[in-house]
């Protein structure tokens, strides 16, 4: 179900999406071009409240949910990504504090965030990029206080911002405990003290603020240290499993976005007499994507509630999330633009270039808070776990049952987030359980055989991932090939668990499996197995859906019709 707040925000952002207004998307390709920041767009997301709700709830914030956050962006990202990057941003600066930072500290930033603070953070540099540990800028103790001095480049509102939050060496040494994280407030330090570098000219979200910024000798408070230092780099690595996934929620806006663009346009073109969406060729290409946004919400939707309900697991559930969604989408929204033909590529003159910036845009997802390759190298790190954890049948079936929207979601307690999580992953580890239970959802006629047949497709290539991952040969410095393969075959392993897992939370009442067909099909797909012609008529049937809804809204599980069905 779709809560309150996001409806809300829908009809907020109703009001200023046409007739010139901030989010009219003729006034968003023109900013675009300019390359101007979005700042009326900002305005009316701060006048709707969406700022608190990237103030955890226990510090008198909204956030008690990061499913409701997910919504919300997504439904900024379904208009614009770079408004959504741009005020987004803020949750990503916060969200060490709300882990780590003292109560005093916290409810000073979740005051400054109620009223529109911008919040940014601030942790690669010029010649390092992701490469955290040979960060040079450095903190040293000063009379008392922190003395910073250094750079940080390429930092998202790093010039707009009025607070960062910093990583800093406060070790000579370096090394895993030679970093820790300031607040820095840059309304309280010296003139003179600190400079923005220039704006980057970027390929996408050309109106972001992609700067930097340059201390020289900036007295910062003790109280501005986040946490104990020496611990910068460990608050910062489960800051990102939290991160990581809520910015998902850019990928799904961004094809909810595309798909009705696509729609829209195979509706209203004709080619040799007939409607383009009348072709077969073109309502598979529409289903396919339709598919495609059911498999990634669906690993966004598990991933979000995990953080609440598999908090130790997180590790493995962030790097999935990062590491699957951004490029599924982005390959889906190439296949669109072919549908498109040269009106995908058109800056102004088919939809004022909506779906080329879009696409545009949505580059940058899979690279910021941790590349594709940097959580498949985290995947690799914990196949000793994974095949450890479905070996042994160990799995935390009541924090998947809690990780299910069906029920209340639990509370978030940070102090439960892990750096690496040696129970593996229960949402894959308790998929044989689950489709043992599609057996009996089967046997009772509320499930096509054919479907419980590709669960159990599934689960045997779901067992084969984790043979291959109990032998693969690595060392640290060496991952072949073969390892990274793997990590992208487990993240498909999870998202058809997290397919099984939804349909059977769903499943109280007899309803049309037609979501969960079609996302197992796109799974399949992706670990290699062949789906054959009857199988794949799915996608159809949701090009069907597509198609036939009021304004081509796109396929979702998380809003219901006037039966309560699913889609």
């Amino acid at each position: 179900m779709l809560h309150d707040s996001v409806l809300g925000l829908e009809r907020a952002l109703s009001r200023s999406d046409t007739d010139g207004g901030p989010l009219d998307p003729a006034r968003m390709a023109e900013l675009d071009r300019l390359e101007a920041f979005p700042d009326e767009a900002c305005a009316v997301l701060d006048a709707a409240g969406l700022g608190a709700h990237y103030v955890d709830a226990r510090h008198g914030g909204r956030l008690h949910d990061h499913v409701e956050l997910v919504q919300l962006l997504r439904t900024v990202a379904r208009r614009d990504l770079t408004v959504a990057v741009a005020h987004g941003k803020t949750f990503l600066g916060s969200a060490p504090v709300w882990i780590a930072g003292s109560a005093e500290q916290a409810a000073r930033l979740a005051t400054a965030v109620r009223r529109g603070a911008v919040v940014s953070w601030a942790l690669t540099e010029r010649d390092h990029g992701s490469d955290l540990l040979a960060g040079e800028l450095t903190a040293r103790r000063e009379n008392g206080q922190w003395r910073l001095d250094g750079e940080k480049w390429l930092i998202n509102n790093a010039s707009r911002g009025h607070l960062l939050c910093v990583l800093a060496r406060t070790g000579d040494e370096g090394g895993p405990r030679g970093f820790s994280l300031f607040l820095v407030d840059k309304s309280q330090l010296e003139p003179g003290s600190y400079r923005h570098l220039p704006k980057v000219r970027t390929h996408g979200i050309r109106g972001a603020d992609i700067s930097g910024i340059a201390f020289d000798g900036a007295q910062v408070p003790h109280a501005a240290l986040v946490g104990d230092v020496g611990t910068g780099v460990e608050i910062v690595l489960k800051a990102l499993q939290l991160t990581r996934t809520v910015s998902t929620a850019l990928s799904l806006g961004a094809l909810d976005h595309g798909l009705r663009i696509a729609a829209d346009y195979a509706v209203d073109r004709n080619l040799y007499g007939r409607r383009l969406a009348e072709l077969p060729r073109v309502r598979r290409i529409l289903g396919q994507a339709s598919a495609a946004l059911v498999v990634a919400e669906a690993v966004t939707v598990v991933a979000a509630r995990s953080i609440h309900a598999l908090t130790p697991e997180m590790a493995v559930i962030s790097a999935v999330a990062k590491g699957l969604v951004p490029g599924l989408v982005q390959d889906t929204l190439e296949r669109l633009a072919e549908l498109l033909g040269v009106r995908s590529f058109l800056s102004e003159s088919y939809e004022d270039g909506a779906f080329a910036k879009l696409e545009r845009d949505h580059r940058i997802v899979a690279i910021f808070d941790g590349s594709t390759a940097v959580n498949r190298s985290l995947l690799v790190d914990h196949f000793p776990a994974l095949a450890r954890g479905l070996r042994r049948g160990r799995a935390d079936l009541d924090g998947v049952a809690a990780a299910m929207p069906g029920g209340p979601v639990p509370a978030f307690d940070p102090a439960r987030l892990r750096l690496l999580s040696t129970g593996g992953c229960s949402p894959v580890q308790s998929l044989t359980g689950a489709v043992g239970r599609l057996g009996t959802a089967a046997d009772q006629g509320l499930l096509p055989a054919d479907t419980l047949a590709m669960a159990r497709d599934l689960a045997a290539v779901t067992d084969g991932v984790h043979a291959a991952m109990e032998s693969q040969e690595r060392t640290p410095r060496d991952v072949p090939q073969s390892a990274f393969e793997l990590a992208a075959q487990y993240e498909l392993c999870f998202a058809g668990a997290a397919l099984v897992h939804l349909w059977l939370d769903g499943a109280r009442t007899p309803h049309d499996a037609l979501w969960l067909r079609a996302g197992l099909a796109v799974v399949l797909t992706g670990l290699g197995l062949h789906v054959d012609e009857s199988r794949a008529t799915a996608y159809d049937r949701l090009a069907d859906r597509l198609l036939g809804s009021a304004g081509h809204e796109p396929p979702s599980l998380l809003a219901t019709d006037d039966r309560g069905a699913v889609l």
